[in-house]
């Protein structure tokens, strides 16, 4: 039976038996039993994961379900994780499926991630993030890191070497954690549940990717991807020396603030107002979101540069000797002044506005 249920896969040139045999002695968390989460869940099980965990202590509400698609009405306030275990062991039997009806602290986290070998990261708040990234830099585990706001999503693998020997972690992207509340998640900004589940999808081909061997995962690479047009761009990440970590449990088990290893990164947030100040001096104002987003602004004041097509305009020079980044929430800027200090280091003055043009609306309309 297991043969013909894997068949047309095995048939693929380039992955065959060998490559089934990896996925059936591999052992993958999926932390968030959610949006992302159920997707990249059904198809690791569907694929022949040998052993898949899903950590989660959340119950299903009627909220849930236009996008977390291994639940229905009869199973709301039930906990994901033992829905998901049932409808995971019918899809697949010859797996095995552990839940852990647990919320991940720093106190659980690293017992928990010693029995795996791949983390997927499927939650939707940054202190989650910046824990299982220190946990898997800790203990050396490859870690599948996907994230959704508004109509785009994010997708890289951390903590697995390139070949020039090089693992970058989500630290080296986001050095700095945001602070609570300043940029919205689905609860407050809403989600197409089609992104969740195609970034779920993709999540999940990039974990069979890294067990098998085939293909080009994303490592050391950020991923973009947006819903309503189909942009794509990917961005080198570069390892960061602006941050230090802790190299063992005892050190690891006494960090409390997720940003406790947070130095400064080499450009600066502000607000509306210091972006006003900013304005009357030397100062490039460059808006990095795609041509087809709103609001439109204004392109004898803001420099359009998209992200999709952001290294063609880096390789130009810029003139003035403040930078400034905007986007919609805040995240893009980080990215676009991080490849642009690697340009230009000390001799030009970087920053992001913090929030984006969604905190500051009223500014800019």
């Amino acid at each position: 039976m297991a043969t013909e249920r894997y068949h047309r896969q095995v048939i693929l040139n380039g992955f065959g038996e060998t490559a089934q045999v990896l996925l059936s002695k591999a052992r993958v968390l999926v932390i968030g039993a959610g949006g992302i989460g159920c997707p990249a869940l059904q198809y690791l099980a569907a694929a022949g994961v040998g052993s898949i965990g899903i950590a989660d202590d959340d119950t299903i509400a009627l909220s849930n379900l236009h996008r977390q698609v291994l639940f229905n009405t009869d199973d709301i306030d039930k906990l994901k994780v033992r829905i998901a275990r049932k409808r995971l062991e019918k899809m697949n039997p010859e797996i095995e499926i552990i839940s852990h009806p647990l919320r991940l602290q720093r106190e659980n986290i690293l017992t928990l991630l010693k029995g795996y070998d791949f983390v997927l990261d499927g939650t939707d708040n940054f202190e989650s993030r910046y824990l299982i990234n220190d946990a898997c830099v800790l203990l050396g585990k490859a870690l599948i890191f996907a994230a959704i706001s508004g109509f785009e999503g994010q997708l890289a693998i951390f903590n697995v070497a390139d070949k020039k020997g090089q693992r970058c972690n989500y630290r080296d992207l986001f050095p700095i954690p945001p602070q609570p509340g300043e940029i919205p998640g689905c609860t407050e900004n809403g989600v197409l549940g089609v992104l969740p589940g195609i970034i779920g999808i993709m999540a999940a081909a990039e974990t069979i990717k890294l067990i098998t061997g085939i293909g080009q995962p994303l490592i050391n690479q950020l991923l973009h991807y947006n819903l309503l047009s189909h942009d794509q761009y990917k961005m080198t990440i570069s390892p960061g020396d602006n941050y230090v970590m802790a190299d063992n449990e005892n050190d690891f088990l006494k960090m409390v603030d997720p940003s406790f290893c947070n130095l400064k990164p080499g450009y600066n947030e502000i607000d509306a107002e210091q972006l006003i100040i900013l304005q009357k001096q030397s100062t490039i104002i460059i808006d990095v979101r795609e041509q087809h987003e709103l609001p439109i602004l204004n392109d004898e004041v803001y420099k359009k540069a998209p992200m999709t097509e952001f290294p063609i305009f880096l390789d130009s020079e810029i003139e003035e000797k403040n930078i400034v980044f905007i986007c919609q929430h805040g995240i893009r800027s980080i990215l676009a002044a991080q490849a642009t200090q690697e340009k230009y280091g000390s001799r030009k003055n970087i920053y992001t506005l913090k929030g984006g043009i969604v905190k500051w609306r009223n500014y800019f309309i």
